[in-house]
């Protein structure tokens, strides 16, 4: 039987202040409801995510999963029962948006304790270090008696350490059954998930818990609630990294996006940034304050320190990059150098080729982008600008401080420069 995973992300951006749905803030450059899909992928046959009614953009980032939609929001067993299409027979499990970071892990767990047959509805519980206003988890035996909301529960009750974390699994057709037994009898008037425990209890089913870590556990509703849910994604990120052989000098500056791919070996220095959309191979040298988005830097390489490398730069085996220089849509060939203060566009760089301080490719004449071209073991001097469409051949030396507006041949010195002239001081 297909599983199913339900991801409701229907909530409103009312306490970000934000115009953008709740779903759509971004951690490690992800929208929450991109983290947990990403998850889910992992685990699920199928993935149905419900939304808003004016949410087109939560519709795009679930594609191509499916959609539902909730038109009026009447809570979250409302939410999911706008899902039940897609439930079919299989185990459904059922996710929040703004609970952004449950792990595939985490995910599988919960699928396992529910084959496990024992127990018709299986929740995800966590311990958290100060378990404040969560809903407690009230257990008997290895199975959930019910849970509490702190507002109602005893003192016993809240002396409870094990809490509601959300998320919760069950075959479709029980799932059905039981949304369809759900009430609105409660001070908002809305249908809640968790009243389904007490209907699968009065049942007599039996109803299980995971524990689930507290740091996927976090719920995002504000700003501040944003900031933690980063800093726990961050977290693990450089546990992760540094468990797979990647040397991380300062942990706690370096910053990862939730798709970096880092190989072993690779060493990085401190307040090092990482943006959606890079790849790093092994053993290569990042060093401090440098910032990478959207390229791929090959086996050996050195970076930094204070270098920036934008979306689609592709750095080759053993190639510098070195302090404040810049890279934007350029393809560097093995061990060429840039160590100085140069902007590389739209450029092509042979291998071994070296350029000197200053250099920038001058990539658009106001109406359009055009490549920069320089071949292998070419040797561009300090301060040279090279206006595109322009190549450089294999073996060409440019002379420092010029101005290249032609091509240049194999091997060939090109001098763009005025000469200069000296005059005598009269007084």
């Amino acid at each position: 039987m297909q599983s199913t995973a339900v991801i409701i992300a229907a909530g409103l951006g009312t306490r970000m202040k934000s115009a953008l749905p709740k779903a759509a803030h971004k951690i490690a450059g992800q929208p929450m409801l991109s983290h947990l899909i990403r998850a889910a992928e992992q685990v699920f046959d199928r993935i149905a995510v419900v939304v808003g009614p004016d949410m087109p953009l939560l519709a795009e980032l679930a594609a191509p999963h499916a959609v539902a939609v909730q038109q009026e929001r009447l809570g979250t067993a409302h939410a999911t029962r706008q899902a039940e299409v897609f439930f079919g027979e299989g185990p459904v499990a059922v996710f929040y948006a703004d609970n952004p970071l449950v792990s595939a892990e985490t995910m599988r767990a919960l699928l396992a304790r529910l084959n496990a047959g024992d127990a018709a509805l299986v929740l995800l519980g966590m311990s958290p270090p100060d378990a404040g206003k969560y809903g407690r988890l009230v257990m008997q035996g290895e199975y959930l008696a019910r849970i509490v909301e702190y507002a109602d529960a005893t003192e016993a009750e809240r002396a409870i350490g094990f809490c509601n974390a959300g998320g919760m699994a069950a075959l479709g057709g029980d799932m059905r059954g039981w949304l369809a037994q759900v009430t609105a009898n409660n001070a908002k008037g809305e249908f809640y998930l968790t009243d389904i425990v007490a209907i699968a209890r009065a049942e007599g089913m039996n109803v299980a818990a995971v524990q689930a870590p507290y740091n996927e556990c976090l719920g995002v509703n504000s700003r501040a609630e944003l900031a933690q849910a980063e800093a726990a994604f961050q977290t693990r990120a450089r546990t992760h990294f540094m468990a797979g052989g990647v040397t991380l000098q300062a942990p706690e500056t370096v910053f990862f996006a939730a798709d970096t791919e880092i190989g072993a070996d690779t060493v990085i220095g401190p307040h090092v940034v990482f943006g959606p959309g890079v790849k790093i191979e092994p053993r290569v040298e990042i060093k401090a304050f440098s910032h990478l988005e959207g390229c791929t830097v090959r086996s050996g390489a050195l970076i930094g320190p204070y270098a920036r490398l934008r979306p689609g730069s592709d750095v080759g085996e053993d190639a510098h990059i070195g302090n404040f220089v810049e890279l934007k849509a350029a393809k560097l060939g093995k061990g060429a150098k840039a160590n100085h203060l140069t902007y590389l566009g739209d450029s092509d760089i042979g291998p071994g080729a070296n350029i000197g301080a200053g250099t920038i490719t001058c990539n658009y004449d106001g109406k359009a982008k055009h490549r920069t071209k320089i071949g292998a073991n070419a040797f561009i001097g300090s301060n040279a600008a090279l206006v595109a469409p322009v190549s450089v051949g294999n073996g060409a030396l440019i002379a420092a401080g010029s101005v290249i507006t032609q091509d240049v041949p194999d091997n060939a010195l090109a001098l763009g420069r005025a000469r200069q002239v000296n005059k005598p001081h009269k007084r």
